[in-house]
């Protein structure tokens, strides 16, 4: 049986991202773009704004267009991160010098695209940044939610929580760091288990964890071993 799921509101069901751009047309291109690619969009039209939302909201991704009235773009990265706001930033700009770029990079921004862009790459990059910024924050995709590595807590989309043990968050953890790899029994026991136990306890722990978290959260792969499931 499952354990019960009690609700939690971190991190929401769809990544929130806050978009600081003056140009209303590309301002509505890009919300209606990202509301597809499936983000809740939150649009401030000048700086000042843009600080409000920055500092009052969490975001998982924040775009910064710089030249913006009220307060110029970078600015206003300063002044985010000067209040303690961690969230992934990029540029979007115009200005492309490898000079403007350096600027921007310096002022806290983790990355810088020039217009006009491709909005692949736009999407690309945004993913990336959510990525590095969930990592950083020690939390791990698995499944359809995430690995919470400080609290040990597995937090799914649509709003529940589910509290691991020591043991099974190591395991869970050393399968969702490398989403790729398959892990063999033997290679499992000597990075999360001591060497000394019987192979039986990676199998033992696979099975708590499936019993928790449903059977897809980790794959067999028949002949070599597990790896973290597919989302």
């Amino acid at each position: 049986m499952r354990a019960k799921l009690e609700p939690v509101t971190d991190p929401p069901a769809a990544p929130r991202l806050l978009l600081v751009e003056d140009d209303r047309r590309l301002a509505g291109v890009l919300a209606e773009l990202l509301t597809d690619e499936g983000y809740l969009v939150d649009l401030a039209r000048d700086g000042q704004q843009g600080l409000h939302l920055g500092l009052s909201r969490q975001y998982d991704v924040i775009v910064v267009d710089r030249r913006l009235p009220a307060i110029e773009g970078l600015d206003l990265v300063r002044r985010l991160r000067g209040r303690g706001v961690t969230t992934g930033v990029l540029v979007l700009t115009a200005r492309g010098t490898v000079a403007d770029r350096v600027e921007g990079l310096d002022a806290g921004a983790e990355d810088y695209l020039t217009k006009p862009f491709d909005t692949a790459e736009l999407l690309a990059r945004l993913r990336a940044l959510r990525r590095r910024h969930r990592e950083r924050a020690g939390l791990l995709p698995v499944g359809r939610g995430w690995l919470d590595v400080a609290t040990r807590q597995v937090r799914d989309r649509s709003g529940g929580v589910v509290a691991l043990s020591d043991r099974e968050c190591a395991l869970l953890q050393t399968l969702a760091a490398r989403p790729h790899q398959v892990f063999s029994r033997n290679d499992l026991r000597s990075l999360v288990f001591d060497a000394a136990e019987s192979p039986g306890v990676v199998d033992t722990y696979v099975h708590y964890l499936r019993r928790k978290l449903g059977r897809p959260v980790i794959r067999t792969v028949h002949g070599l071993g597990y790896q973290i499931g597919a989302a």
